[in-house]
C-alpha cells in the first residue's frame, strides 16, 4: 500500500511521478498567470490555493493526476470565479522533480558515458516541456562508479564527475524556443 502525504494524488510529470510535494510551485503558477494577465493585485490567491489543496486532499478520487490535468482543473476554477484572463495566461509549471543519476547510469550501462549523457539530456528536455523548473539530482558520485565500473574512487572518476557536473550546469539553460531555465540541485 502507498501512503500519500496529505492524501494528495501522485502527480505525473512526463514519465516521472512526484509524491510528497508542497504547493508553492502552484502558488507561483497562479501569481505568474495573474501577472501575465496584468492582475498583479489579484486578491484571491490564498482562497484559490485553499480550494485547490482541499480538492487534492479531499475530493480528487484519482491516485495519479497528470500535471496537465491539474492545470486544466485550476484553469476551470479560475474561469468559474470570473478570472478568465488569468485562466488564459496560466503557465504550465510543475513541482520540483528528483532524478537519480545512478539509475540513469545503470540504464546506460558500464562504460557507456555517451548514452548516459544523451539519456540525461533527453530527460531534462522532456521535463522542461512538462513545466519543470527545478530539478534535484541524486547519486552524482555513485553514477560515476557505475559508469566507470569501479568500486573505489579513482582520479579518472574525479574527471568524469567534473564532466557530469559541468554538463548538468550547462543544461540548466534551455535549448527550447521558450527559454525556460531549470534550477539544478546536485547532491552526492
Amino acid at each position: 500500500m502507498i501512503c500519500l502525504v496529505g492524501n494528495r494524488p501522485v502527480l505525473q510529470v512526463g514519465r516521472h511521478q512526484v509524491t510528497g510535494y508542497d504547493t508553492e510551485w502552484l502558488r507561483e503558477t497562479i501569481m505568474r498567470g495573474a501577472a501575465a494577465a496584468e492582475r498583479e493585485d489579484f486578491p484571491f490567491i490564498d482562497d484559490l490555493m485553499e480550494g485547490i489543496i482541499h480538492y487534492l486532499e479531499n475530493k480528487c478520487s484519482l491516485r495519479v493526476l497528470t500535471i496537465e490535468e491539474l492545470h486544466s482543473r485550476v484553469r476551470r476554477m479560475l474561469e468559474r470565479i470570473g478570472c478568465d484572463a488569468i485562466a488564459r495566461t496560466l503557465p504550465l509549471i510543475s513541482p520540483p522533480v528528483t532524478l537519480s543519476l545512478t539509475r540513469a547510469a545503470k540504464e546506460a550501462g558500464n562504460g557507456f558515458e555517451l548514452a548516459f549523457f544523451n539519456k540525461i539530456h533527453d530527460e531534462i528536455e522532456d521535463l522542461r516541456i512538462h513545466g519543470v523548473e527545478e530539478l534535484h539530482f541524486t547519486g552524482t558520485r555513485d553514477c560515476v562508479r557505475v559508469l566507470r565500473g569501479v568500486e573505489r574512487w579513482t582520479s579518472p572518476c574525479e574527471l568524469l564527475h567534473g564532466e557530469i557536473l559541468d554538463f548538468l550546469k550547462t543544461h540548466g539553460h534551455s535549448t527550447l524556443p521558450n527559454q525556460r531555465e531549470i534550477r539544478l540541485n546536485l547532491t552526492q
